[in-house]
């Protein structure tokens, strides 16, 4: 039996969406970094919160946030490239908290039975977002949080098919739901005998990431992006979504993220090929942009860069601006066909506050050009990268989009074998230099700054990176002496 005295497995950092928080190198760093103030709230946090991994203990305690940057209790700044993927305006951003003021003085809540003209103007933006991605026009749900937004998108899938099974991918992360948790692939969220049965219906394929994939990969790249060689692979990857739903013949939906949050890019092709079995057996396409939604990638959906458009998009995370939570189920028009059902019944679902911040977050993106900051600065980051990875043998990948940016650490290139433990000590020695960033499958260094950040913001965190590698290289080789 599994209660207390007898836990689940400690959660494996190479299956985890973030590092864990029960690293030596953590417990190091907070020996040397926490001042008498930081240790006291920590303490109040640790004994007042219910504990888990990724969350509870903290690893310091924070007093202020603004832009690209945040600030310990202890006075330190950090470069925020890490940020939960909520703060694409940067933290603090002054027309998404003077837009939240001015709604708290005019309308500070909206029962459900009455309409709100906030959230009715949040619906019509993202649904002509939908339109230009899809073309189509689409409808609306919102939400608290990301992992309720895509419970929403399985439950109206289901009803619109008349289906209950839904296709998922090992490593993906849909959020900590019920269902969200059932159709996401992480072990970190399903392992364990006190979680016990995940929803029914919910089947798992492997993931695209070429990087270790047999059939291509970076070795075998044709061009300056390191695309796989698709004479090689003949896209594998799809064809495992295409051969389970050929057997099933009953999926409602495949529920994804176009681009893993690890990150890992898909291959080209790769998501056409997967909207034709889907078009093929009658199933639905869920995008899960949470975190790549809203210009991260360069691009408004990171559906964007595949010519694949989806039936339903999931937003979340940024939309609130770093502020407030707000998340949103937009589906095609069409799929409006759940009327008689109570499937997204949520007390906020049109509160009139969430859905200001979300619309001035809108303004702040297109008015300050932040996609195309997104594009622009993320192309000068992978070009750093990719010089980087020449002069350090411990960098086996460079990838990503936009501001998802991906540093694949390894033991060594030949066998790719996956450097969990560099990375979790490379994390920590970045953040006592000034950079916050998340390590991602345990070896992954995920670089995600906000939409605003600049060149020379970039430039000076990629600096701090080498820095730290260059420093446990030299720390290496002299172990080995």
């Amino acid at each position: 039996m599994n209660d207390a005295k007898h836990p689940s497995r400690p959660a494996d950092p190479a299956q985890s969406e973030g590092d864990v928080n029960s690293s030596p190198n953590r417990a190091a760093w907070q020996q040397t970094h926490l001042d008498d103030a930081s240790r006291a709230l920590l303490a109040r946090d640790s004994a007042a919160f219910l504990h888990q991994s990724v969350s509870t203990p903290c690893l310091a305690a924070i007093r202020h946030a603004e832009g690209v940057y945040i600030e310990d209790v202890a006075g330190r700044r950090y470069l925020d490239f890490h940020g939960n993927n909520v703060h694409h305006v940067g933290y603090a951003h002054p027309h998404v908290v003077g837009a939240i003021k001015a709604q708290l003085d005019a309308l500070s809540f909206a029962p459900r039975r009455f309409a709100s003209e906030r959230a009715v103007e949040l619906a019509e933006t993202l649904s002509q977002r939908f339109a230009s991605l899809t073309g189509q026009p689409g409808r609306v749900l919102f939400t608290t949080g990301g992992s309720d937004a895509v419970e929403v998108a399985i439950k109206l899938a289901r009803i619109a098919t008349g289906r209950f099974k839904v296709l998922g991918f090992w490593d993906s992360f849909h959020g900590a739901g019920f269902g969200a948790s059932s159709v996401g692939g992480e072990a970190l969220f399903r392992h364990g005998t006190a979680v016990g049965p995940l929803m029914p219906g919910t089947g798992h394929v492997a993931p695209f990431g070429c990087y270790r994939c047999p059939y291509g990969h970076a070795e075998h790249a044709v061009d300056a992006d390191g695309q796989p060689d698709l004479t090689r692979c003949r896209l594998a990857c799809a064809a495992m979504v295409k051969y389970v739903l050929e057997r099933e013949g009953d999926v409602a939906a495949v529920v994804a993220e176009p681009a893993r949050a690890v990150p890992f890019i898909p291959p080209p092709g790769y998501w056409r090929a997967v909207r034709e079995a889907c078009n093929a057996h009658g199933t639905l396409l869920i995008f899960d942009e949470i975190p790549t939604g809203l210009g991260k990638t360069g691009r408004f959906f990171a559906a964007e860069h595949d010519g694949a458009a989806p039936d339903i998009v999931v937003l979340g995370k940024a939309l609130g601006g770093g502020v407030l939570p707000i998340a949103a189920c937009i589906a095609r028009s069409d799929l409006n066909v759940a009327g008689a059902y109570a499937f997204g019944h949520y007390t906020h679902e049109k509160n009139p506050v969430t859905a200001a911040a979300a619309l001035a977050t809108l303004e702040v993106i297109e008015r300050e050009g932040l996609v195309e900051n997104a594009a622009r600065v993320g192309a000068h980051a992978l070009a750093r990268l990719r010089e980087m990875k020449q002069r350090h043998a411990l960098i086996g990948d460079v990838r990503g989009r936009g501001l998802l940016l991906g540093i694949d650490l390894v033991h060594d290139r030949a066998s790719k074998a996956p450097a969990t433990d560099v990375a979790d000590r490379v994390l920590y020695r970045a953040l006592a230099r000034g950079l916050s960033f998340k390590t991602t499958m345990g070896n992954v260094m995920t670089l995600t700054p906000p939409l605003v950040t600049t060149q020379a913001q970039m430039d000076e965190a990629l600096d701090i990176v080498e820095a730290c590698l260059a420093e446990e290289a030299r720390e290496g080789r002299q172990q080995t002496r």
